[in-house]
């Protein structure tokens, strides 16, 4: 085999590979932008390279879609895991046999499933006063005066109203988080239907965390849940 004098010999097993599967080299980055210098030395610095400078932006171009695949994945498992959440919470909700149990495992199971540091049913009522069978359900449920719902969630924007409202807050209300209020950064606010002639409800989640819930979040899940929720409380109002 003929070389150039002053050169090293390539390899022959190594050439043969080579010549047998260029993919090799091809498929490999590193590799290549090897090549492309070597390339580019030979040719010398007053040249320039409109093929290099191609593949440079071949391979920035590359990298982007790289990115947004992985991006693109990761939220597909994000929302599928999400997804999962609810449906193991509304099952777990859906097992309770007595009213009593069903609002207690809110506050337990639902919310530990869920992932929240506190969940609540607010409840509108023209009844003022403490109800005894209001204090027996513990600290899930909260009963207010009519309108209050509204006010929460939408505020006094004349925008239409939402039925999940998810924000950031510097720290949840009192007569609602309780205890809590001091240590809840975010929240999900679920606007509840009982039906013709009944006040409204409200499902309200609280975290610690304060990007658990914003505003730049969907809601699609959380939206599924509250309908099914409420289509659950009108079955034990009737």
């Amino acid at each position: 085999m003929n070389t150039t004098p002053g050169k090293p010999e390539l390899d022959r097993k190594l050439r043969e590979r080579v010549l047998a599967r260029p993919d090799i080299i091809l498929d490999d980055r590193d590799m290549m932008q090897a090549l492309v210098a070597a390339n580019e030395k030979t040719m010398g610095g007053n040249i320039v390279d409109l093929r290099g400078i191609a593949m440079e932006r071949l391979e920035a171009r590359l990298d982007r879609l790289e990115d947004t695949h992985r991006s693109v994945i990761a939220a597909a498992y994000e929302n599928l895991a999400g997804t999962n959440q609810i449906h193991r919470a509304l099952l777990r909700m859906m097992d309770s046999q007595e009213f009593e149990t069903f609002l207690r495992d809110l506050e337990g199971e639902v919310s530990d499933i869920l992932g929240v540091d506190s969940m609540h049913l607010v409840l509108e009522s023209n009844e003022a006063g403490d109800d005894p069978a209001v204090s027996r359900l513990g600290e899930v449920l909260r009963v207010v005066e009519p309108g209050f719902i509204a006010a929460y969630m939408d505020g006094h924007r004349n925008s239409p109203t939402r039925q999940v409202v998810l924000r950031q807050i510097e720290a949840g209300p009192a007569e609602l988080y309780g205890e809590k209020s001091a240590y809840t950064f975010s929240e999900a606010c679920l606007r509840l239907d009982f039906g013709t002639g009944r006040l409204p409800g409200m499902l309200l989640m609280g975290s610690e965390d304060p990007h658990q819930f914003t505003p730049q979040q969907g809601t699609d899940l959380l939206g599924f849940f509250a309908g099914v929720f409420e289509r659950t409380m009108r079955r034990w109002l009737s």
